[in-house]
């Protein structure tokens, strides 16, 4: 019996290895960008508790050094937000180019074993059209014998 041998088995290796790449790639990109949301969650939340210390503070006694270095502190924390908020995009940005390259990782792979799907294809039609060529030259023969005797 014959064996079918893909002769560009090792485009197919590279490609399978190529997109396993791409999927850690891919992974890391959305856990930093995890990270990254969680901080800016993080740093919203600190600004949030501000503001309410900074009502609580309004309404019982008025202490204006209190109330500048919380006005200060919500101030800084809204940089800090903004400069998250880009760190934010950033990441987004890498985690869009990680998610490209994985298609782009995934096609080719699919379109090589595509590629070893039609050759394994035409691998038993040319196997089935030698056994069918075999097995009519047998018939032709037996029947020659027949003829003669």
């Amino acid at each position: 019996m014959a064996v079918f041998r893909y002769k560009m088995k090792n485009v197919l290796d590279v490609k399978e290895k190529m997109e396993d790449q791409a999927k850690a790639a891919f992974a890391e990109a959305m856990a930093a960008l995890n990270a990254e949301e969680e901080k800016l969650n993080v740093l919203i939340g600190r600004r949030e508790w501000y503001e309410e210390e900074g009502r609580r503070m309004r309404l019982t006694t008025i202490d204006v050094s209190d109330l500048r270095d919380n006005t200060r502190a919500i101030d800084n924390l809204k940089e800090q937000i903004s400069l998250q908020r880009e760190n934010v995009k950033r990441a987004e940005g890498v985690v869009e180019k990680a998610r490209n390259d994985l298609n782009t990782a995934m096609q080719e792979r699919k379109i090589q074993e595509k590629l070893r799907d039609n050759a394994f294809e035409e691998f038993v039609h040319e196997l089935n059209a030698a056994e069918s060529k075999e097995i009519d030259e047998l018939v032709s023969y037996r029947h020659g014998l027949k003829v003669r005797n």
